[in-house]
């Protein structure tokens, strides 16, 4: 039980991590559309390219699910909310419900 809980307590971790991917990606984004950046720049073209894979099957099933608001794309607030619920809600009821039989 005691490595279930671990496994737990990573995908939380990992769940952690790519809400991180998820901002640093919204804000690269905009500070793109606003021009504060170009993807001119190779360093800046390839974090952006990097990132986009990382979320873009993340992003997906949301789009295809979410109507179409145009030039606003709220699938990563949409994304984020969902990696919290289950980051915070489900895998810690998970392990709660796990730990008294461990101990």
């Amino acid at each position: 039980m005691s490595f279930l809980i671990m496994l737990l307590q990573v995908a939380q971790y990992l769940l952690w991590v790519l809400s991180w991917i998820i901002i640093v990606q919204a804000i690269l984004s905009w500070l793109i559309v606003f021009n504060v950046i170009n993807t001119y720049n190779d360093f800046v073209r390839s974090v952006w390219q990097t990132l986009e894979a990382i979320t873009r099957p993340i992003y997906r099933p949301i789009r295809r699910i979410m109507p179409d608001f145009g030039a606003l794309d709220l699938s990563p607030l949409v994304a984020l909310l969902l990696i919290i619920i289950l980051k915070d809600y489900v895998l810690n009821w998970a392990i709660a419900q796990l730990a008294p039989a461990v101990y």
